[in-house]
């Protein structure tokens, strides 16, 4: 961008000379820096970027973004708030490059329907997504000038851990057509209730400017969101399943077949919103059937590796009792000579125990239950899950370095040994030892 224009899109205080003529990179980042860049330091509770900039202009940024007066010779822009400034910068971008925005969010699955609906949209349009990790503020503002400048479509994942924080980003991300993949017990912790989870997740359409609103078809949500325009519902009592293993689906959705390279009812209504977007958008249905089948999980979702004759399918990216009842199920359905390991699911807030032994006494009512079977349960609270199997063969550990002599002897060669904890638990540490 040009000094000038972004100094007007911030509202900013000038102090210094401003080139009108010359345009600039956005750097947050001290340690990449480049040669003249404009320096935005970013402030959070364990850091403030604003003490780097004096290092910023050393390594060459020709200005930088601040909120205090500094004794430098540099130009220096004086904002309020420095996230603030880098949002409307992202919104000014995004207004001008001015790509159809799919915003998506949900309390588990939003990342591989993001995933899929920019599979199924890159069949005719020159699709953009949100990158892995991407999901809050900051990420937003990153995957909008990282966005290369043809873009047709921008599929935007939206994460949350509290009120108010997908509002921001509908603020200013402008969404045309909106997503919710479902509404769960991720963050109650922090939340309370699903009531207030959905009332989270429903803030997406605030700054709506398209007529589409595309969600799990759910009482809560039903009932929660605030939209006048065309909402479309979707679930997989809506669907004929024509045919499902472990890492395929065929599923018949409106007349129409479609088939999923990946397993489980819950990717199959995954694809269902990714289905419906396409349609909103003028795919043909042959486009939308192609770009279903081109899908591949991403790293950590259902990732297989072999070591030493043993299978390993590591679904640990992240964990919440749905998510977890939906992995056990596919598991004891299409598989046989398997082995789990389940590590603790984070920010469950004052119920996290009750939460965990509920899981695990969901695993014990399984009536296909191998009692073979071994399952391990590795950290603080997943002792809970253990503790309320009796059906089959367990034990616990409270870190993964106890465990691994564990799974080296009982895990027998031939063995499918399933990994899924939240990401904190670091799960991908197992395969390392292994």
């Amino acid at each position: 961008m040009n000094i000038k224009e972004i100094a007007k899109v911030t509202n900013a205080e000038v102090f210094g000379n401003i080139d009108i003529n010359r345009d600039v990179s956005i750097s947050t980042d001290t340690r990449t820096i480049k040669n003249g860049d404009f320096y935005l330091p970013l402030k959070g509770t364990s850091f403030d970027g604003e003490k780097f900039i004096s290092q910023a202009i050393e390594k060459g940024a020709v200005g930088t973004f601040c909120t205090q007066d500094y004794n430098i010779n540099a130009l220096m822009l004086k904002v309020p708030d420095t996230l603030t400034a880098y949002l409307q910068l992202a919104n000014h971008r995004r207004k001008i490059l001015n790509p159809t925005v799919i915003a998506v969010t949900g309390s588990s699955g939003k990342t591989t329907t993001k995933e899929l609906i920019a599979s199924v949209l890159s069949e005719k349009y020159k699709t953009y997504k949100t990158p892995l990790n991407h999901n809050n503020e900051i990420g937003f503002c990153q995957t909008i000038f990282e966005m290369p400048d043809d873009t047709e479509v921008l599929v935007l994942e939206m994460g949350m851990r509290g009120l108010g924080e997908i509002e921001l980003l509908s603020k200013y991300s402008e969404p045309d057509i909106t997503v919710i993949s479902n509404v769960g017990t991720a963050h109650i912790g922090r939340l309370g209730s699903r009531e207030n989870i959905a009332k989270a997740k429903c803030e997406i359409v605030s700054y709506q400017r398209g007529n589409t609103f595309i969600a799990h078809d759910d009482e809560l949500i039903k009932n929660t969101v605030k939209f006048d325009g065309d909402k479309i519902f979707y679930s997989i009592k809506n669907v004929t399943v024509v045919e499902k293993s472990a890492n395929y689906s065929k599923f018949e959705y409106k007349g129409n077949p479609y088939e999923l390279n990946v397993g489980g009812d819950y990717n199959i209504e995954n694809a269902l919103s990714a289905i419906n977007v396409g349609i909103q958008l003028g795919l043909t249905i042959d486009q939308i059937q192609d770009g279903l089948k081109k899908y591949k999980p991403i790293e950590k979702r259902w990732e297989a590796v072999d070591i030493h004759g043993i299978k390993i399918i590591n679904d640990s990216y992240n964990a919440n009792p749905e998510s977890m009842r939906a992995f056990i199920d596919t598991i004891f359905e299409h598989y046989k000579n398997y082995a789990l390991i389940l590590g603790d699911m984070g920010e469950l807030g004052n119920d996290e125990i009750k939460y965990h032994k509920q899981l695990g006494e969901y695993i014990n009512n399984k009536n296909n239950i191998d009692k073979n079977t071994i399952i391990i349960s590795i950290g603080n609270l997943s002792a809970n899950i253990t503790d309320s199997i009796s059906k089959c063969k367990t034990a616990h550990f409270n870190t993964i370095e106890d465990a691994v002599p564990y799974i080296k002897s009982e895990i027998k060669d031939g063995t499918t040994l399933f990994l899924k904890a939240s990401r904190s638990m670091k799960f991908e540490r197992i395969i390392e030892l292994l």
